[in-house]
């Protein structure tokens, strides 16, 4: 889909990577670009295996990694040359970084005008944030999601993964192709692309804001409650495992207390009213919890799917790749690799009915298509790049 498509991708850790990712993934030519001997720092990070990190595999997957130092004049202007080449430019390098190394959105636009650039930070290219450095940590702490994760009588709770990224990552990538086609069907230039790790994640917590905007309330943390569905919660099942469910709609509600034999409920309108219900989400709760707890996990899903009830089994990553729904569309897949000898990931979520995405080869050796780029876009043969290694620019 996106076969024609060159990316360079000058990122580190981890929105602005992923992005690069899932362009990647569905044909565009992805150029890794990393800092000599160093590389980027997801490549130690998080589990490694015989010190290869797996994250790093992941996250590189079908992208060429070449090795050039961009903070030296030499390094520089072989990079200017290379944006001359391509049609996006990756990064996440603080703005007052890339003015210094005259690699910012200006000068690369002078040396192709084309150039769609994608600038991930933080805070933001502009505002008194602008140059202060951030990781997801803090977009998920600012844009107000730790404020109302955990149970109401706990800390804020940070999420387990990096979510604030992942959530950039997609704003990001969705951002790009729109940049293309602006640039390529109607006829525009190229443009610079502005995300930080705070407003995607915000835009997800809107609820909060339309609360207190018309309300003046202000979001508390409830546990796995809900204010908008009840029930909605986690429950333990009497063999010590978990499931979840969702009333979020009427229709779904009433069918919970039909399934667990409290269709009195269905005529009661403190309970059949959602509004009343949310009113009463405790004692729902409370009524749901006590039939989990008296049916084991295969028991009550097999009641709970009977009667078209929305609830899941609450899986750890073996049961996730049991799943025969999962298994069924292939999500995971293993993929060969000269490093790991093989390593099972997850495909390109899309799925396109023509032109599904793809998993060619995961992350690269640092430097590995040095001779094949830099002799692919600039010409340079071997005694030039001898010379450039020889003299750490590569």
């Amino acid at each position: 889909m996106l076969a024609g498509v060159r990316v360079l991708d000058l990122a580190t850790l981890a929105a602005a990577p992923l992005a690069a990712t899932y362009l990647g993934e569905f044909g565009a030519d992805v150029i890794k670009v990393e800092q000599p001997g160093v590389g980027d720092p997801i490549r130690t990070w998080g589990a490694q295996r015989d010190g290869v990190g797996l994250m790093w595999k992941s996250v590189s997957r079908n992208k060429r990694s070449i090795t050039l130092d961009m903070r030296g004049p030499d390094g520089q202007k072989l990079l200017r040359r290379l944006v001359e080449q391509v049609d996006v430019v990756v990064t996440n390098t603080r703005p007052q970084t890339l003015r210094k190394w005259g690699l910012d959105y200006a000068s690369l636009r002078a040396v192709n005008e084309r150039v769609v650039m994608l600038h991930i930070t933080g805070f933001g290219l502009t505002g008194p944030k602008s140059e202060r450095p951030g990781f997801g940590t803090l977009g998920e702490a600012m844009s107000g999601f730790a404020h109302i994760t955990g149970e109401a009588d706990g800390p804020p709770t940070l999420p387990p993964f990096m979510l604030a990224d992942g959530v950039a990552s997609l704003n990001a990538a969705y951002a790009v192709l729109m940049a293309l086609y602006h640039r390529d069907v109607h006829g525009g230039p190229g443009q610079l692309i502005d995300i930080n790790l705070v407003d995607p994640l915000a835009r997800l917590l809107e609820q909060t804001l339309l609360g207190y905007d018309q309300l003046g309330t202000v979001a508390r943390r409830a546990g796995n409650r809900w204010d908008i569905s009840a029930p909605r919660n986690t429950y333990r099942t009497a063999d010590g495992k978990w499931l979840a469910m969702s009333g979020s709609s009427p229709a779904l509600a009433l069918r919970v207390f039909r399934a667990i034999g409290r269709a009195d409920l269905i005529g009661d309108a403190e309970f059949s009213d959602p509004q009343r219900r949310l009113a009463r989400a405790r004692e729902v709760d409370e009524v749901v919890a006590a039939w989990v707890a008296a049916h084991t996990l295969t028991e009550a899903m097999a009641v709970f799917e009977a009667e078209e009830v929305a609830a899941a089994p609450v899986y750890d990553i073996e049961d996730l790749l049991r799943d025969d729904q999962l298994r069924h569309r292939e999500v995971f897949v293993p993929v060969a690799d000269d490093e790991l000898g093989s390593m099972t990931v997850q495909t390109p979520v899309p799925r396109f009915s023509e032109t599904d995405g793809r998993v060619d080869h995961l992350g690269p050796r640092l430097g590995e298509h040095n001779a094949e780029v830099f002799g692919e876009l600039l010409g340079l043969d071997d005694t030039e790049l001898t010379d450039l290694h020889r003299r750490g620019v590569l």
